[in-house]
């Protein structure tokens, strides 16, 4: 069998068979084989991606110089297009010393030198920037997008308040788990120091850091900017004070990091009696703010790099094992080039838990659904990308439904392959849902005075004044909307998952809130991925395993299949109970960017997909390695220097015992609601009735093989190319007021 599905792919290389046959003979050929272990062909380093397509699309049109309305990334300067572009490179040079070189030689500006991220952002002539492209150490060059921001009720809605994470809890006093010790990084617009909502129960504050990113070189074409990151370094020291943003009297001008600050881990403890319990989901977990959106909730692609670069260089210093990105920007993009999926994927194979917004943009201006709208980073793989329930302001689950504004998968990034055909990801986002309509939080002002932030300040008839509370300096309160309040949500939940047992990875964490979600009814996996946040549950998934396993991970001390538990545990049974509403659990995990498994042996038997260096989409399987900074004082294994992302062969991906879901759920269908669009209360009811396809050999990666494709989303049948994201269309979270009506930050209202 293996050897006739060989010669299918020497056919396909040589152009003897059409893909679509190939790929119906190859399902054939491994439904025949009972799911034997399959394995992926990679004919280049990067799987089906074709490196002499180096160039965004949306770059790649403004290089004519008559093409498109200038953007705000391509300029005339001094009559002379130029463009700020973010090149990807693949040296192994962190300084990217010869790249910089040639930029400077061509007569453009080096803006900034993302040095662990292997990437720089530079200013140059539109004309040359296909000779940089013509590089063997270029990966791809991007334009500089934009990003923009994307015992409450908070707490009872998502199962905070049940024995397994918090006892009980009111404005006075709580008992159980509260996020101590771990560290969420905010990268936003800033969050306010002196809030009360992010006070200590010793009258300090739990915000350790707070550092500006945003760029003036690049804001104003002008100058450049690069530092060292060498441990103990001057070099060092100068650029964390030009970073220092603790002495700012307005961290927020813009006022959304705050109240998404709020939202993960703020504290109801020390406000007044009369202002309202707006406690977050873990209120006492330690925050870093990262400002990369500037007071109008705007930035650039190269200042996020440069806060991502940042929260990943401090994160075993400061115990960072969260990241919050509810921002947003549109990517012509595949995942496996687009600069903040990189980004995104390095934080990860770090140990860090990505958190990322969906997107705002499930509807049409008219009111119709739309699909494919996932927003960057959220299409990669690696992350927790995250849609919006309005939960009607009731801690009652029954009542929940997926927000329309919330965005639908499947992602829709590209490549072009080696035939020069167009190649879209078409992976399964997002991966959960959380409460994203009308959430209470902070509102900043500014640190001294009663001065409002732009949004509470400019709606404060919508976002303030409808609460109808006192709103004392330090204790201010709004709503907001969105996903970029939904995935704050997950984050709190994940600093209350890696309390309760700090061995967990990445992966790990993503798939255990998936499990355990509870599917909503009319939603299919494209609307609300495995279902909504169930943080009972995911508590209760994370103290059955091992506390070491990150650990024996990293060391290779742990086998495909062999026991994860922890000493003594039993797995906890797969129901939850919030607020006297009992429920199953999804029992739904996407792995391997299009696939649907499920079943316990997911959790008691250890999945090579739970190492966080592992990256899985379809026929792609890459591993990214950290490497850290050394020498005499220099602390082993602490400050990230660069990274290494190879292709993998012969990698054990599942474990016999798994049970595979993609055949429950058949071809994707949107008329039919089959595949992609199988409501996912009834294939969770399918997976609790033991239905599913018991892997017995497990599922492993080695030469020559393609991997099935999982469920398959074919070009036309979930969406034409007309619903695609515009080119160079910013993907904004808004400010969602409430169902049916948003307010983006053009102040441009939606249709109802």
């Amino acid at each position: 069998m293996f050897s006739l599905l060989t010669s299918f792919i020497v056919l396909i290389e040589r152009r003897c068979l059409p893909r679509r046959l190939l790929a119906a003979l190859t399902a054939m050929a491994v439904a025949a084989a009972g799911f034997a272990p399959t394995v992926a062909h990679a004919r280049k380093a990067t799987a089906g991606f074709d490196r002499v397509h180096k160039v965004a699309r949306d770059l790649d049109d403004e290089l004519d110089e008559a093409a498109h309305p200038q953007r705000r990334w391509a300029r005339k300067v001094g009559g002379v297009k130029m463009v700020q572009a973010v090149i990807v490179s693949d040296s192994t040079d962190p300084q990217l010393s010869d790249l910089r070189t040639q930029v400077e030689q061509l007569g453009g500006n080096v803006l900034a030198v993302h040095s662990l991220l292997r990437a720089m952002t530079v200013q140059i002539k539109t004309r040359h920037i296909k000779t940089l492209a013509q590089r063997d150490d270029v990966v791809s060059i991007s334009p500089n997008r934009d990003t923009h921001r994307t015992a409450s009720t908070l707490e009872a809605t998502t199962g905070a308040l049940t024995s397994k994470v918090r006892s009980n809890s009111t404005k006075i006093s709580y008992a159980g788990l509260d996020g101590s010790g771990v560290g969420i990084a905010i990268v936003d617009s800033g969050v306010m120091r002196e809030h009360w909502a992010f006070a200590d129960t010793n009258a300090g504050y739990r915000i350790k850091r707070h550092v500006n990113m945003l760029n003036a070189n690049i804001a104003s074409w002008t100058g450049s900017s690069s530092y060292s990151l060498t441990p103990g370094s001057t070099a060092l020291a100068n650029y964390e004070a030009a970073i220092d943003n603790g002495g700012s009297a307005m961290q927020d001008g813009f006022g959304h990091g705050t109240h998404v600050a709020s939202v993960a881990a703020g504290l109801a403890k020390f406000y007044a009696t009369s202002t309202p319990d707006a406690t977050g989901v873990a209120p006492n977990a330690n925050l870093y703010d990262v400002k990369v959106l500037g007071n109008t909730g705007t930035g650039t692609l190269a200042d996020a790099l440069e806060g991502i670069q940042w929260v990943i260089y401090h994160a075993k210093e400061y115990n960072i094992r969260v990241m919050n990105l509810s921002l947003a920007s549109d990517s012509t993009e595949s995942w496996q080039t687009d600069p903040l999926c990189v980004a995104a994927r390095v934080a990860v194979a770090s140990g860090i838990t990505v958190v990322a917004a969906a997107g705002n943009f499930g509807q049409t201006t008219s009111g119709g659904e739309v699909y494919g709208r996932i927003g960057s980073p959220g299409i990669d793989p690696s992350v927790i990308t995250v849609g919006a329930v309005n939960f009607k302001g009731t801690a009652a689950r029954s009542d929940d439904s997926i927000n329309f504004f919330s965005s639908r998968g499947p992602t829709r990034g590209s490549y072009v392959d080696a035939f020069g055909v167009r190649q879209v990801d078409n992976l399964l986002k997002p991966d959960l849902v959380a409460p994203g309509n009308k959430v209470l939080g902070a509102a900043a002002t500014s640190n001294s005075s009663a001065t409002w932030s732009l949004l509470p300040g400019t709606y404060y008839s919508t976002l303030v004044g409808p609460l109808n509370v006192p709103q004392p300096l330090y204790e201010t309160h709004m709503w907001m909307s969105g996903t970029s309040i939904a995935a704050p949500a997950v984050s709190g939940a994940v600093a209350l998952m890696l309390q309760a047992n700090p061995g967990l990875t990445p992966p790990l964490v993503k798939a255990m809130l998936q499990y355990s979600a509870q599917p909503l009814p009319n939603a299919n996996l494209l609307q609300q991925g495995a279902g909504l946040l169930n943080i009972d549950g995911a508590v209760a998934l994370a103290k059955s395993v091992r506390s070491d396993l990150a650990s024996l991970i990293q060391d290779g001390a742990i086998a495909p299949g062999q026991s994860m538990l922890a000493s003594g545990a039993v797995f906890p049974g797969t129901t939850s109970s919030i607020q006297s509403q009992s429920f199953n659990w999804s029992r739904i995990v996407f792995v391997g960017g299009s696939r649907v498994v499920s079943g316990n042996a997911l959790f008691t038997k250890y999945q090579a997909v739970w190492d966080p260096r592992i990256v899985w989409a379809r026929n792609v399987v890459r591993q990214v390695s950290i490497g850290y900074w050394w020498g005499w004082s220099i602390p082993s294994d602490t400050f990230a220097k660069t990274y290494s992302d190879v292709a993998l062969s012969n990698q054990p991906l599942l474990s016999a015992g798994v049970v595979r879901a993609d055949a429950l759920a058949g071809a994707s269908s949107s008329i039919g609601k089959t595949g992609a669009f199988i409501p996912a209360t009834t294939l969770s009811s399918w997976l609790v009735s033991g239905s599913g396809l018991v892997l017995s050999e497990g599922l492993v990666l080695s030469e020559g093989l393609v991997l099935s494709e999982g469920l398959v989303l074919s070009e036309g049948l979930v969406l034409s190319e007309g619903l695609v994201l515009s080119e160079g269309l910013v993907l904004s979270e808004g400010l969602v007021l409430s169902e049916g009506l948003v307010l983006s930050e053009s102040s441009q209202l939606g249709e109802p």
